[in-house]
């Protein structure tokens, strides 16, 4: 006989599990002492769920297999909740163990009840509670199903009392994972989006991450059509490595000639791409869509070719209907356009550091991008850190860049970097993670995690003392920035203090330097910036309502007494500034 807990973790087994994240105790301790005994799974101890869940999340979008997570009754699974959000809409494979208290005490206000099989539900597409063991293995196997076909999360609710109950080892265990489904566009869908191509004089795509393993077939049909080709934050893996046509991004973080070539097209092709920021998708440029869940046909912009089906085979499906155009020059201003904005903006700060600080956070990007190996993942905070991984980190077929890109939480990068190590079975897959000192400072206690499991993660703090997106939403809303400066926090003392080597950088001329030989080094480390908190990064569509909102946020600081700051201000961002408002 076995029970219920046993029974699971053997599941788990067979579903090629190799780590559960998250914290013993309580009523999860039978499937701890089920691991425990495993010959397969290791429990990774972390010292928050919330850094369980999105380890799990990373090491799911790494491996693109099952990855797990676990929980004690009340606040313990509680802490998951935004871990599995993130999970869920990035769409990686999580299954989630949330344990419950005991089922005679269901319903009586017990001490730490919640209800986990209704908290989840909207984090999740599969929840739901084992309360008999009669419902083992049905409820494991369906949940990883679930998990996987999504893909994202399926969360199992187990009571304590449940997972010590025993079963019948006679119960079927099997657990079958089937290769993905081609979804092949309609012939007739194809050919209509090969006749608008080859009509149109002026064709450009628009990538998202639905192109990843599609690389080579977009480019094949992008070189016929002689189209820019730009990208979302998430479609930058699947597209922007060795890409001529590339002209940057676009969105709130985006860079380069993007936008321009949206808008200045007779065709648009949104490949693979949910992109949610409608007011950046031109309204009156023809639109067409491909896309493999039919219910994102339409919702976020203009729609006048629906192509359903997944990108890889929509493209080979386009092979011998799309013509070979003998025009190239929409291509060729596109891309002149956009190395002439790459240099004289995107590049204003990349080269030629000061002798003193603090350091551009432009600068120190770059570096990480040139220095860091070409096999590295890159982990991502949300704000200001997005934004110079979207200009500066090129990914590449073994590079990778994972981040709350859809969710956009605060604190994710750390807790991503300890699940994208533990991906790579040798635990020598370089890391990094690139972390705001606000992000940072919301999970701090996870860098035990990094040191106790002696992982090799660079933990790089672009360390300005102040939420820099924040402060940037305010001024372009015309607010002066209030309560997002913080107090100047030594990160390399507190790594210290946990045992992880550290380094701190105040010099620009310094730079270079640490990151090459800390890069070199094996093990964990953590690199404590100092950057300057005055960098702006603004969009590549600056309206007129923006210019309006920083004129009048300038003018309530001038006249609330902040000259000096407006000073400091215009300083940090003399380079780029006046072009991204058109201005000579």
């Amino acid at each position: 006989m076995a029970s219920v807990a046993e029974q699971l973790v053997e599941q788990l087994e067979q579903a090629g599990v190799r780590h559960i994240y998250g914290i013993v105790g309580d009523s999860l301790n039978p499937v701890v002492d089920a691991v425990r005994r495993s010959k397969t799974i290791e429990w990774i101890q972390t010292r928050h769920e919330e850094a369980a869940a999105f380890a799990a999340a990373a090491e799911a979008e790494v491996t693109g297999t099952l990855a797990v997570c676990a929980g004690s009754c009340g606040p313990g699974n509680l802490h998951l909740i935004n871990g599995l959000y993130d999970a869920n809409r990035t769409r990686v494979p999580v299954l989630a163990i949330a344990s419950h208290i005991p089922t005679p005490q269901i319903g009586t206000l017990f001490f730490q009840e919640t209800h986990p099989d209704r908290l989840f539900n909207e984090c999740s597409v599969y929840s739901e509670m084992v309360s008999s063991p009669a419902q083992m293995p049905r409820i494991g196997r369906t949940a990883i199903q679930h998990a996987l076909a999504g893909p994202g999360v399926a969360v199992i609710t187990l009571p304590g009392d449940v997972a010590q109950a025993e079963v019948s080892d006679k119960q079927p265990l099997t657990i079958t994972s089937p290769h993905p489904a081609r979804i092949v566009p309609a012939e007739e869908d194809v050919r209509a989006l090969a006749a608008a191509i080859n009509d149109a004089d002026k064709v450009t795509f628009f990538v998202g991450a639905g192109a990843m393993g599609a690389h080579d077939e977009v480019m094949e049909i992008a070189r016929l059509a002689k189209a820019p080709v730009g990208h979302s934050l998430r479609g930058k893996g699947a597209i922007q490595w060795d890409n001529p046509h590339d002209v940057g991004m676009s969105g709130l973080l985006g860079y380069g000639a993007c936008q321009s070539a949206m808008e200045k097209a007779d065709l648009l092709v949104l490949v693979g791409t949910d992109f949610p920021y409608n007011q950046f998708l031109p309204a009156k440029v023809r639109t067409a869509q491909i896309e493999i869940e039919a219910s994102r046909l339409g919702r976020r912009t203009r729609l006048d070719l629906a192509i359903h089906g997944s990108v890889r085979e929509t493209m080979i499906a386009l092979r011998g209907l799309v013509e070979d155009k003998s025009d190239d020059s929409f291509l060729s201003a596109m891309l002149k356009e956009h190395e002439m904005l790459m240099e004289k903006v995107v590049g204003a700060y990349t080269t030629n550091p000061s002798d003193s600080g603090p350091i551009h956070p432009e600068y120190a990007a770059e570096l990480i991008d040139r220095i860091a190996p070409e096999n590295a993942v890159f982990t991502v905070d949300t704000g200001m850190c997005n934004v110079w991984a979207a200009r500066y980190i090129h990914p590449g077929p073994r590079r990778q860049i994972i981040g709350s890109f859809l969710h956009g939480s605060m604190a994710n990068a750390m807790p991503h970097a300890i699940g994208a190590a533990l991906a790579d079975p040798e635990r020598n897959r370089p890391v990094v993670a690139m972390c705001g000192d606000g992000g940072l400072s919301m999970l701090l206690g996870d860098l035990l995690t990094v040191k106790a499991y002696d992982l090799p993660v660079k933990i790089i703090v672009f360390n300005n003392s102040t939420l820099g997106m924040v402060k940037l939403e305010m001024l372009v809303e015309g607010l002066p920035d209030f309560a997002t400066d913080q107090a100047d926090v030594d990160f390399a003392g507190i790594a210290a203090g946990m045992g992880l080597r550290s380094v701190r950088v105040e010099n620009p001329r310094d730079l270079e330097n640490v990151l090459a030989s800390e890069f070199t080094r094996e093990g964990p480390a953590v690199i404590d910036i100092v950057t300057d908190p005055n960098a702006l990064s603004l969009p590549p569509k600056v309206t007129p309502e923006q210019v309006k909102g920083f004129a009048t946020a300038m003018t309530k600081e001038v006249l609330g007494g902040g000259v000096a700051d407006v000073m400091s201000m215009a300083r940090s961002n003399l380079r780029n500034i006046p072009r991204k408002f058109g201005l000579k």
